[in-house]
């Protein structure tokens, strides 16, 4: 419940406030910005925009949420990262951020330097989907059919993460399975639907909404352990695929250089959200795992992702496109 400020009779107090709270007061003074650099109708989309809406009753001005799509997330990143940081333009990018300077073949900002963290949002666990003509209902199914048929089923996938994910899988079971880059969770899982694309790796978020229509199947998950949307979906490792255990998360950046109290702010805001009951359940809803970790633990998820891609391109398991 959000308490209304009477100036008049606490001016005072107000004066004394920590810095944190005393930035909060001046911000924000506009409409947030709040820069998703991926196409929209996808799951890092559709939890913006539920973030946003969650707010919009606790603050004096929207978040307002911008697709900036194109370069595998890079161009929206780059306009954050050259944005000034008054706390008005923000970021929400999934783990792949990370991953891209080893999957692009150059990149206009770094990806942990150029940017302010602010908070971990979200655990992105990956799940296989198929579609329900498609002739195989199971991992172990699929990889047969892949390997009486090389070359011919294709797994879609919607930035590096799922594509690693899917071509990994491929690697460890011994097929072929081009992979097939779409601009969003959304496109898709359109595609899965419509029996176009075999097989492909998106979020939960991005299956969630399709699982009721009897047209999809779910043949496994990127983790080590099932996931609470899907608990009767086995895990690759449970079907033969060992020790595959790969997920990504959703977080929120701001630009460089910004004011740490600011930034403390803007933290503070959206976790209050989090932390709503109310918000997690409409979370649960969407399919969206909620893991929210403060500047400190992002920063530090970050640099341990930046250190595992940096191994598996060192071995020769991601090359830069050309």
């Amino acid at each position: 419940m959000m308490v209304r400020r009477r100036p008049l009779l606490f001016a005072p107090a107000a004066l004394a406030l920590p810095s944190p709270l005393a930035a909060q007061a001046a911000w924000p003074t506009r409409p947030v910005r709040v820069v998703v650099p991926y196409a929209a109708s996808g799951g890092t989309d559709i939890l913006s925009r539920a973030l946003g809406e969650a707010l919009r009753p606790t603050l004096p001005q929207p978040f307002v949420v911008e697709n900036r799509a194109g370069g595998a997330g890079v161009v929206g990143s780059e306009a954050v990262a050259r944005a000034e940081p008054d706390g008005h333009t923000l970021l929400v990018v999934v783990s792949t951020h990370v991953m891209n300077r080893y999957h692009l073949p150059s990149m206009p900002y770094d990806a942990i330097r150029d940017f302010t963290p602010i908070a971990m949002l979200t655990r992105n666990t990956m799940v296989l989907v198929a579609g329900a003509n498609q002739p195989f209902d199971s991992l172990r199914a699929m990889i047969d059919h892949a390997k009486r048929n090389p070359g011919r089923v294709g797994t879609g996938s919607t930035e590096a993460l799922s594509s690693f994910i899917g071509q990994e899988l491929a690697r460890r079971a011994g097929v072929d399975m081009p992979d097939v880059a779409y601009r969003s969770g959304g496109q898709l899982m359109n595609d899965i639907v419509a029996g176009h694309l075999p097989t492909g790796w998106t979020s939960t978020v991005s299956a969630a909404p399709h699982m009721q229509t009897g047209r999809v199947r779910i043949l496994a998950v990127s983790t080590a352990q099932r996931s609470a949307f899907f608990p009767d979906v086995p895990t690759a490792a449970e079907q033969g695929v060992t020790e595959f255990d790969l997920s990504g998360w959703v977080a929120m950046l701001a630009p460089p250089r910004m004011d740490p109290a600011l930034a403390a702010t803007i933290a503070g805001t959206v976790q209050r959200v989090f932390d709503d009951a109310a918000f997690q359940q409409r979370l649960v809803a969407l399919g969206v795992e909620r893991d929210f970790r403060p500047a400190p633990a992002l920063l530090e998820a970050m640099q341990r992702d930046d250190r595992i891609w940096a191994a598996a391109a060192q071995s020769g398991h991601i090359r830069p496109q050309q």
